[in-house]
C-alpha cells in the first residue's frame, strides 16, 4: 500500500494527529509558555465553529494549534494539504516544481510556491557543529548557478564565464555522509578560507580541487591535498573529489530541470532543500516516509511570511 494513501494524507482532522505526534511525542506542550500538563483538547462542534486540532492551556488560558510557532502558522491551506507537499518534496530527489504543486495539491501556483518555500525553511538544519572531527576527510568544491543579473550589463550575451553566475561553496564529511552549503559573494580566498574553518574541525584532511584559493587550507588543518582537474587527474587513492561532484549533479540537475529559475535571494533555501535530502538519502538509511518526518520536526520555531518569501521585506 501507498505511503499516500495513508489517511493523514486525505483528512485534516488525522493530519493534526499525525502533526501532533511528530511534534509533540510526549504530549501536547503549550507553545506560549511551555505548559505540558494543563493542556486539554476543545472538541468541534455541531456548527464546526471550533478550529480542527484546537487546544486550550490551562496555565496561561491561551488557545492554540500544533502549527502555532512554526512554518505552518497562519497557513491558509488544509493541513492535509501541506503534508502531501512535505512528502512530494521530500520523496522527489531533483525537487517538485510549484506548477505541479499546484496541479496536485489543486491550489494556485501562488499558494503552491510558497507552500514550497516554507517546507524548504523547515529543511534548513541549524546544526553547525564543524566537519571532519576526529581526523576526519571533508571534500571541499564550489559551484556555478544561475545568472546574477547585478553582474552583467543589460543586453550583454551571458557568454560561457562564470563571474556573472552565482557561486555556491560546499563541503561533504566523508565519514558522516552529510553535505553543507552556502551561497557566497565571490571565491577570493579571503572569502572561503574563513568559512571552511568555521565548518571544518582543524583535525580534518581536507581535500579539493587545484584552485589557488585553497592553496592555503594546509596551514589550517591537519592535512590538504588536491587533485589536478586541468590535467585530467581526477583521483589519487583517496584523493578525490568526486563525492561533492557526485552531489553538484544532483543540485544542478535539479536547478535547471525542475526548477530552473532562481533568484539568488532564494538560494540559500532551495540548497538548503538539496543539503536535506541528501543529509537524509536512503544509502544512510533514510527512506521516504522518515525523510518526512525529519523534515516536519523543522517546523518548529521558525516562521516564514510571504514578504519575506518573495524578498520585498
Amino acid at each position: 500500500m501507498s505511503v499516500l494513501s495513508a489517511p493523514y494524507f486525505h483528512d485534516e482532522a488525522a493530519a493534526f494527529e499525525k502533526l501532533e505526534s511528530v511534534i509533540w511525542p510526549n504530549g501536547p506542550v503549550c507553545p506560549h509558555c511551555g505548559e505540558t500538563h494543563k493542556v486539554y483538547a476543545i472538541k468541534p462542534n455541531v456548527d464546526k465553529r471550533v478550529r480542527i486540532g484546537l487546544k486550550k492551556c490551562g496555565a496561561c488560558r491561551k488557545q492554540f494549534t500544533v502549527k502555532v510557532g512554526t512554518v505552518f502558522e497562519h497557513g491558509r491551506v488544509p493541513l492535509n494539504k501541506f503534508l502531501q507537499a512535505v512528502y512530494l518534496m521530500c520523496s522527489s530527489k531533483k525537487g517538485v516544481s510549484s506548477k505541479q504543486l499546484e496541479r496536485t495539491l489543486e491550489v494556485t501556483y501562488k499558494t503552491a510556491w510558497f507552500m514550497a518555500h516554507r517546507i524548504r525553511e523547515a529543511m534548513r538544519s541549524g546544526d553547525l557543529a564543524p566537519f571532519g572531527g576526529n581526523g576526519g576527510t571533508v571534500e571541499v568544491d564550489e559551484t556555478f548557478i544561475g545568472h546574477d543579473k547585478a553582474m552583467k550589463p543589460r543586453g550583454e550575451k551571458k557568454g560561457r564565464g562564470y563571474h556573472h553566475k552565482f557561486k555556491v561553496l560546499s563541503l561533504i564529511d566523508r565519514e558522516t555522509g552529510q553535505a553543507r552549503s552556502m551561497v557566497v559573494d565571490d571565491l577570493k580566498a579571503a572569502t572561503l578560507i574563513p568559512l571552511v574553518q568555521a565548518n571544518v574541525a582543524k583535525e580534518a584532511r581536507v581535500f579539493t580541487d587545484e584552485a589557488g584559493q585553497y592553496h592555503t587550507l594546509g596551514r589550517h588543518f591537519a592535512e590538504h591535498d588536491f587533485v589536478r582537474h586541468n590535467k585530467g587527474e581526477y583521483g589519487r587513492g583517496e584523493v578525490h573529489t568526486n563525492t561533492i561532484e557526485g552531489y553538484f549533479s544532483v543540485f544542478k540537475r535539479g536547478m535547471k530541470g525542475v526548477y530552473q529559475h532562481c533568484g539568488k535571494h532564494h538560494l540559500h533555501r532551495y540548497l538548503a532543500e538539496y543539503d536535506f535530502r541528501y543529509n537524509h538519502r536512503e544509502k544512510l538509511g533514510v527512506d521516504d516516509k522518515e525523510r518526512t518526518d525529519a523534515a516536519l520536526t523543522g517546523i518548529v520555531g521558525k516562521r516564514l511570511t510571504y514578504r519575506r518569501a518573495d524578498g520585498i521585506a
